[in-house]
């Protein structure tokens, strides 16, 4: 089995929970998640199955688009309702033209602080293991871009809110952020991941549905194959020989492309974007770095 499930995560369990139970369930042991969702949160978690495990470095860098819920008043330790008040309700609350005007100043390119309980590494190790011993560590500021946040609705302390965002944005931070602008403290309360990339929540399947489809024998029909992915780069099926070539990591010229296709509309990238390389019977064979000079492609990840 080898492709791409979209799975709609439930409150409670790691990402990683969810990735063993889908390993027993389909008795495939190479499989990952491709961008943590905290155990609190659900909605839609990709999932790389067999060869597209590989890929994963292409989907976890993908946009991202959450609905959630933040109360003002109380801080946690941990950003979101699971840790420990850090402060104590303090109204009165912001009114709606004050919010809105907070807000305005965490969309587009922004530095946010990791959350202190986070996967983030310092020295080889997440933070959160040295917040969980009480330690106090130097968090970096990274870059991140909130292309929108915007206010759903608002009834004293909770807001809702809806926001699109680059990969690496903690939706936890933006709460606390938020709430520190405003002088009043903040914590996440829910959180629903809708998109990730081309993905929407509307196409994914709980656990149990993919239970049932494996003990009707139908799970591979949740699956989307590796030639349906990636759909944004470009396309070059191989002649036969320039197949035994890319097996071997060879690089090749165009005398070795049978024909060839530009990529659907998709996310902006800086240069040239990678070349999806197929066999002569269809399969997605290799990903490959189009040369200097625009004639040469040098396969760097080869599936078969």
């Amino acid at each position: 089995m080898d492709g791409v499930l979209l799975i709609d995560k439930p409150e409670g369990p790691t990402s990683h929970d969810v990735v063993d139970r889908l390993r027993r369930i389909l008795g495939v042991r190479r499989i990952g998640h491709f961008g943590t969702l905290d155990p609190f949160a659900s909605g839609l978690l990709v999932v790389g199955v067999g060869r597209a495990t590989r890929l994963c470095p292409f989907f976890s860098a993908s946009d991202k688009t959450y609905e959630g819920r933040l109360r003002f008043g109380i801080a946690t330790d941990t950003y979101d309702r699971t840790g420990r008040p850090t402060s104590s309700a303090s109204p009165p609350w912001p009114d709606a033209a004050a919010l809105d005007g907070a807000i305005s100043n965490f969309v587009g390119e922004i530095s946010q602080l990791p959350p202190p309980f986070s996967a983030k590494k310092l020295r080889g190790r997440p933070l959160y293991a040295f917040a969980r011993r009480g330690q106090e560590t130097e968090r970096r500021p990274c870059p991140v871009t909130v292309w929108t946040f915007d206010r759903v609705s608002y009834v004293p302390p909770d807001l809702a809110f809806r926001v699109r965002c680059s990969s690496g944005t903690y939706i936890r931070a933006l709460a606390h952020d938020l709430g520190a602008r405003l002088g009043c403290g903040a914590h996440l309360t829910d959180l629903v991941r809708l998109a990730a990339g081309p993905y929407n929540r509307e196409e994914s399947f709980t656990l149990e549905t993919i239970q049932a489809m494996k003990e009707e024998g139908r799970a591979a029909a949740a699956l989307r194959p590796l030639e349906t992915l990636l759909l944004h780069f470009p396309k070059a099926v191989l002649t036969p020989e320039g197949m035994a070539l890319v097996g071997n990591g060879r690089s090749i010229g165009r005398a070795f492309v049978a024909a060839s296709e530009e990529g659907e509309p998709g996310p902006g990238a800086p240069g040239p974007l990678p070349v999806r390389l197929f066999s002569p019977d269809g399969r997605l064979a290799a990903l490959a770095r189009p040369g200097p000079d625009g004639t040469t492609l040098a396969p760097f990840l080869v599936l078969i």
